[in-house]
């Protein structure tokens, strides 16, 4: 049976639609941990802006350094598979607690100025997206960005990569396998070079690319709020051997200090409580992810779990 990815019109949640389409963001959201936006309101200007400045934001100051960084290392060469690193270039954005964009260097300053206005429009979208969520999962409206706000709000932030064209894709992963750790994540993608991929029932599937497409996923701190209901999924990046694929995911997560839990309007319902998922500060499963990225998730959840039992954790903040 061939695999459709979701692909959801959220204009339709605005009409007589809006049913069918929160019930494709809700199938999506537990049988797939990944969907795609078209209509998201976001411009498609802003988008074409955001796209043409990365591209040569990348040409003029980043490209040259990959070449440089893939000669050093030999990698035109390889023999066999590469386990321990990926063939990207990359850089980070923080927008919350507090932006740091004016620090980060070599960016022009309308490169600067459009990502910012990009981060606000992408914030509003989240946050829209979360209360969809917890509107299907049965929570009370505003309950998920009440969880992520810890003492100074959600952490935002967005990773800039680009995916040069790699001479052996079978030997280096554009990015290894993973699941992502955080909360909800938006991304905007390449329209015309293609590599990601998520694995559903055993086998890896492609993200088509779509133009002026939001690509969204669930990261592990849904998963446990939503007690498993919802999964984060593991995807990867193909390397592809000829183009140079752009990929800007924003990651709208958890406050370091937010105290992570399944909502307990769930557990309520649940008639099996022996399965559940940890409770936990969230800068502590950072600490724990950044070592084990690439590694299977449950082993993560289990070790969280053994830390609960010394963690006093006192009531969330209530915003």
């Amino acid at each position: 049976m061939e695999l459709t990815f979701p692909v959801i019109d959220f204009s339709k949640l605005n009409g007589e639609e809006r049913a069918t389409a929160m019930e494709m963001i809700k199938d999506a959201c537990e049988n797939w941990g990944f969907f795609e936006l078209m209509n998201h309101g976001i411009s498609h200007e802003l988008m074409d802006t955001v796209e043409r400045l990365t591209k040569e934001h990348y040409k003029k100051c980043m490209e040259q350094r990959f070449k440089e960084m893939v000669a050093s290392k030999g990698l035109e060469a390889v023999q066999s598979e590469i386990n321990d690193m990926d063939w990207e270039s990359t850089f980070f954005l923080r927008h919350l607690p507090e932006s740091n964009i004016s620090e980060i260097p070599d960016l022009e300053e309308d490169y600067r100025k459009v990502m910012k206005e990009f981060a606000v429009e992408l914030e509003k979208l989240a946050e829209q997206l979360l209360d969809l969520l917890c509107e299907n999962l049965g929570l009370e409206p505003g309950y998920l960005k009440k969880v992520f706000y810890g003492s100074k709000g959600p952490t935002f932030g967005t990773k800039v990569s680009n995916y040069p064209p790699c001479p052996k894709p079978d030997l280096i992963k554009g990015l290894r396998a993973h699941t992502d750790a955080g909360g909800i994540i938006l991304l905007f993608q390449d329209d015309k070079v293609s590599g990601l991929q998520l694995l559903k029932d055993e086998q890896w599937i492609d993200v088509p690319p779509m133009k002026h497409s939001i690509v969204v996923n669930l990261g592990d701190q849904l998963e446990v709020i939503s007690n498993g209901k919802y999964k984060s999924v593991m995807h990867r990046v193909i390397a592809q051997t000829d183009g140079t694929r752009m990929s800007i995911a924003s990651f709208y997560n958890p406050g370091s200090d937010a105290v992570i839990y399944p909502a307990p309007a769930l557990l309520e319902k649940e008639a099996d409580k022996s399965e559940v998922y940890p409770k936990f500060v969230f800068e502590d499963y950072m600490k724990l992810y950044a070592g084990l990225k690439f590694q299977a998730k449950e082993p993560r959840f289990e070790a969280m779990k053994a830390m609960d039992s010394t963690v006093n954790l006192g009531p969330i903040a209530s915003v």
